[in-house]
């Protein structure tokens, strides 16, 4: 089974950032749109996971969340991987504060104990607005940096826990399920 850890907004707060994201996907850049039942912040994609590791991961979440307090995740502006000329991902960056860096660092400790090796990636949190499709040529972004620096938006928001996901395509899409939910402090 797919895994990955993720922190899932609230329903609100998602359809409040999906009504701003509008003007981006009312413009003509190709790009496939995400669900906004499907934002989220990736902590950890796992990859696949053998049926008798999940026990090992759930104790994990399970362990990091209990000494972890709430976590108040800064939203703000819009931006692009690998750049906003060139994009392959159209995002809403988070801040990456102090408390998800240490949450960040404690999952990645407790997930080695149970045999993942660590990422060595930095951690640029973001929640995935839009995927490029394959067919935009040269000049088919030509406007979204502008565009993407006249959003203002900046929110708090309160984050409780922390979520086991599985992910699997359907039709060409992601589709991801809860597994594990595990409540922070």
């Amino acid at each position: 089974m797919r895994l990955f850890v993720a922190l899932n907004l609230p329903k609100k707060e998602r359809n409040r950032i999906h009504r701003i994201a509008k003007v981006l996907r009312e413009s003509r850049i190709p790009v496939r749109w995400v669900d906004p039942q499907n934002y989220h912040v990736t902590l950890r994609f796992l990859g696949k996971v053998p049926e008798n590791r999940i026990d090992g991961v759930r104790d994990s979440l399970a362990r990091v969340a209990s000494s972890t307090g709430d976590i108040d995740l800064s939203v703000e502006r819009f931006g692009a991987f690998p750049t906003i000329r060139r994009p392959n991902v159209i995002w809403a960056g988070v801040e990456p504060t102090p408390s998800l860096r240490c949450l960040k660092q404690d999952l990645e400790r407790a997930l080695k104990d149970c045999g993942f090796v660590p990422e060595k990636r930095a951690f640029h949190p973001h929640l995935t607005l839009g995927r490029v499709d394959a067919k935009g040529g040269a000049g088919a972004f030509r406007g979204l940096d502008e565009m993407a620096a006249n959003f203002t938006y900046k929110r708090q928001v309160k984050i409780r826990k922390m979520d086991l996901m599985s992910s699997e395509m359907v039709s060409g899409s992601p589709r991801y399920r809860l597994r594990y939910s595990a409540a922070f402090g």
